[in-house]
């Protein structure tokens, strides 16, 4: 059994790959072309900074949730955008929608709802912040930060507000929580097949653990245990969704694919999955209340926003 299971996950695994490798090429070349025009953007954003956050989380790329949380920590942009951000961010799920082949339009319509969900509760948060609080727009204190960090930023002479250098501030945390591959062409191509195999062998242990689990327990026994127990698999989920690891969100989109995840349980796990951003905020931010409240918040709308999916019945 064990090895009808292998080579099964193995040829269902190699069929992804060309399709992942080339989804990631465009997603790195997207970043390496467009990485310090979108921070600068975010940081100018101001009052809209949620709207603009949430917008370009969905965009396919890796790691912008972890710049969100470095510019958090340095005070360039407020809570709500840090927010909006991790609700909208996409992670693996955008490459492992593509690689099975499945309807762009079920795709769009998942990144939508991320998106709407990620404005609304960052422009209410902003807002709640500035009524209760009188929290006006955020204070830059990036010096502090890369202080904190010992990374030598900013201009010679240590000025406030001068940006981390790239893949040095936030402790060394970028993108998927490792430091850039280097530059160029074939730096692009690299970090893809980087990228891809991680993907890859996430996808091959996922499909294995679960084929096994099926055969053991039998595909209807396994479906109807999760089918039975909605809002339980919902706020599982939506836990699950909170481990900063790429794994996880490809664990939930496989899951949902493969039919075991109603699309409830699996909303509440991708709106919780925000890529390694609460991994950076706690890294870099010292406020733990404040790292801790922003956890909880993700959480309590993915469950939210699973419970009233599985509710309505609305199908992707």
């Amino acid at each position: 059994m064990l090895v009808d299971v292998m080579a099964d996950s193995v040829l269902d695994t190699l069929e992804l790959v060309p399709f992942l490798f080339v989804t990631y090429l465009a997603m790195e070349a997207l970043e390496h072309s467009t990485e310090g025009r979108v921070q600068g953007f975010v940081a100018r954003a101001g009052h809209a900074g949620p709207v603009v956050g949430a917008l370009l989380g969905a965009v396919p790329q890796c790691g912008f949730s972890a710049m969100a949380a470095t510019l958090f920590s340095g005070g360039v942009v407020t809570a709500g955008t840090l927010v909006a951000v991790i609700l909208s961010t996409s992670d693996e799920m955008v490459p492992v929608f593509l690689a099975h082949h499945e309807p762009v339009g079920r795709l769009l319509l998942i990144m939508l709802l991320k998106v709407v969900v990620g404005v609304v509760v960052g422009l209410l948060l902003d807002a709640a912040l500035h009524a209760v609080r009188h929290v006006g727009g955020p204070r830059p204190h990036i010096h502090d930060l890369c202080e904190r960090a010992r990374c030598h930023c900013g201009g010679g002479d240590g000025e406030e507000g001068a940006p981390p250098e790239r893949g040095e501030g936030a402790g060394g945390m970028v993108a998927h929580g490792h430091r850039r591959h280097g530059h160029g062409r074939w730096a692009v191509v690299r970090s893809a097949a980087v990228h891809t195999v991680q993907v890859t062998g996430f996808i091959l242990l996922v499909t294995f653990l679960f084929g096994l689990l099926i055969e053991v327990m039998g595909g209807n026994a396994l479906a109807q245990l999760l089918g039975s127990h909605p809002v339980r698999a919902t706020f599982l989920a939506a836990l699950v969704g909170l481990i900063p690891n790429c794994g996880v969100s490809v664990a939930i989109t496989e899951l949902y694919l493969d039919g075991v995840l109603g699309a409830g349980p699996m909303v509440a796990g991708l709106f919780a999955s925000g890529g390694v951003g609460l991994l950076v905020l706690f890294r870099t931010n010292d406020d733990m209340r404040q790292n801790a409240v922003v956890t909880a918040l993700v959480y309590a709308v993915g469950v939210v926003a699973g419970l009233i999916v599985s509710a309505s019945g609305i199908l992707f």
